[in-house]
């Protein structure tokens, strides 16, 4: 597995992790919700800034993001679609 795709697969495991959907974490993080969509896809080049900026709204150290995912995990379910629930 690439680099790119390591940490898409990491973004999105901890996104889907903290119930957070794509545009909230672009939203906290600063960047393009669609951007996101693609840094999961592994489809761009991340900067150091980005990552950095991903791992603070998620709380974890930039090092998590470009762990080597157990070869026999399947990719990380997406979040249930739809308004959550008011409480």
């Amino acid at each position: 597995m690439d680099a790119r795709t390591i940490i898409g697969w990491n973004l999105r495991k901890l996104r889907v992790e903290r119930e957070l959907s794509q545009e909230r974490l672009a939203l906290e993080a600063k960047i393009d919700r669609a951007y996101v969509g693609r840094v999961e896809r592994g489809k761009e080049n991340v900067t150091v800034a980005t990552l950095e900026a991903l791992a603070g709204v998620l709380s974890v150290p930039v090092a998590a993001l470009f762990a080597e995912p157990d070869p026999r995990s399947r990719y990380p379910a997406p979040l249930r679609s739809g308004r959550k629930p008011r409480l």
